[in-house]
């Protein structure tokens, strides 16, 4: 038995949905998830029938090194993923960019003397949490294989195995937008604390603020809970100005960028958060944020806080404009319904209804994080530039993508799901042809 947990996007999923079910195998769904799993299954399989040439039933760390490499092969995109293999242990694997970030931790075993327990998490923080110490960053490309160690048999690899299958592992462009928004502050990923990150974001956007609005009168400095506080107390500080908690946040509303309805996202807004009037009447306040996405948000919040009675609204994203989809991960809506795509400042700030907006330039916000580990040579930053690190997203897959993530596609989805009724009579399609695997192959990219 198999069970997968993945993180990321995988941008070939229609070319593996077509080549898992042309070898018989059923898919549930149009899961990405699914459909690597059960790449990973069959190259699994097919490593256990040429071991010679008969089927046997134990599982070397070998052959399981070798499915992972040829899953590898046939999958694009952002992905690091952990799979617990029955009766083996758990292999974790990363894409060969390292876009989507993962960590492993070790401690002393509590069940068996002298053995290692060992954790695999997107971030360090659940490694801190459980009481395990950080060892590393799974590279791009990488895979680690944990396997339990058993009372009086010792091994001299401590249980722990890590081969290198794609590439050197030394290129790596992790996704700028965790440092951004995802990642929890007190976290360290890709050598690189978050917090400190998030300082330097501050910092370099009140550097900003002063070459552009240097004769601009600010009060206060007012983050935009949770994610943008570390920013906004040191941008605050930067520019010598009191910073204060204006907005409140109620901890039981999900994130609204996400949900599916313009109007159930601005009646969300106004759940999740609630003015300090104290801190709004009669100044001129300064709104920091982590980024802006539809603009949803930040236009509720310029509305509560001139009802809150402030003269002034100004406001500021810690990351530069969005103007693109994220293919790698990030459910970011069709382009056309980001606020930024195709409008100046101005007409955002209109569009928001704050006096002026400010961004953080590209190139501070990369060296903000790079300062931190001088070894990322580049990031994965097609969110705002429109680049991507794989160099196999098409504009007909864009395309496609904006049919599928704009508000009348999900909406159409959740009102398709919602009905009860059964049809009398299903017609089955045809079973696709087999598909090749050298046409998936023959289009992996792998960093140079």
């Amino acid at each position: 038995g198999l069970a997968l947990a993945h993180n990321g996007n995988l941008t070939n999923n229609d070319e593996l949905q077509n080549h898992v079910r042309g070898l018989h195998r059923h898919l549930n769904s149009q899961s990405d998830s699914e459909a690597l799993l059960n790449v990973f299954a069959e190259e699994l399989r097919g490593q256990l029938d040429a071991r010679s040439g008969a089927r046997s039933d134990k599982i070397e760390p070998e052959m399981i090194f070798n499915a992972v490499k040829r899953t590898m092969e046939l999958c694009r995109g952002g992905y690091a993923c952990a799979m617990l293999i029955h009766d083996v242990g758990v292999i974790a694997f990363r894409d060969p960019w390292g876009i989507r970030p993962l960590v492993f931790g070790d401690r002393q075993s509590r069940t068996i003397e002298g053995g290692i327990d060992y954790i695999f998490s997107s971030e360090s923080v659940a490694a801190d949490s459980l009481g395990f110490n950080l060892v590393r960053d799974v590279k791009p490309g990488e895979a680690v294989l944990a396997i339990p160690m058993k009372p009086g048999a010792p091994r001299d690899d401590l249980g722990l195995i890590s081969q290198q299958l794609i590439g050197t592992g030394d290129v790596l462009t992790p996704c700028l937008f965790e440092y951004v928004y995802f990642a929890r502050p007190d976290s360290v990923m890709n050598g690189v604390s978050v917090y400190e990150s998030r300082l330097n974001m501050g910092e370099k956007l009140a550097a900003k603020i002063l070459r552009e609005h240097p004769d601009e009168h600010i009060d206060v400095v007012i983050p935009i809970p949770d994610t943008s506080r570390t920013s906004a107390l040191s941008c605050a500080q930067k520019l010598g100005l009191p910073y204060r908690e204006g907005f409140v946040k109620n901890r039981y509303i999900g994130r609204t960028f996400i949900m599916p309805e313009q109007t159930v996202r601005r009646k969300n807004v106004r759940l999740k958060l609630n003015t300090v009037k104290a801190e709004f009447a009669g100044k001129n306040v300064l709104l920091v944020d982590d980024s802006i996405v539809r603009g949803t948000t930040s236009m509720e919040l310029v509305i509560m806080a001139r009802e809150a009675g402030a003269k002034k609204v100004f406001f500021c994203s810690a990351a530069p404009e969005i103007r693109h989809p994220n293919v790698y991960g990030i459910d970011l809506p069709s382009k056309k319904e980001l606020v930024a795509h195709d409008r100046s400042l101005s007409e955002i700030s209109e569009a928001i209804g704050c006096d002026w907006v400010l961004y953080q330039d590209l190139a501070d916000l990369e060296d903000a994080v790079r300062c931190l580990n001088p070894a990322i040579t580049a990031f994965e930053t097609s969110t705002f530039t429109g680049t991507y690190v794989t160099k196999d997203v098409t504009k007909e897959y864009l395309a496609k993508l904006e049919n599928a993530r704009n508000n009348s596609a999900k909406k159409e989805r959740d009102d398709s799901s919602s009905r009860c009724s059964t049809p009398s009579h299903v017609e089955r399609a045809p079973p696709p042809p087999p598909y090749k695997l050298e046409s998936v192959k023959s289009s992996v990219s792998v960093p140079e």
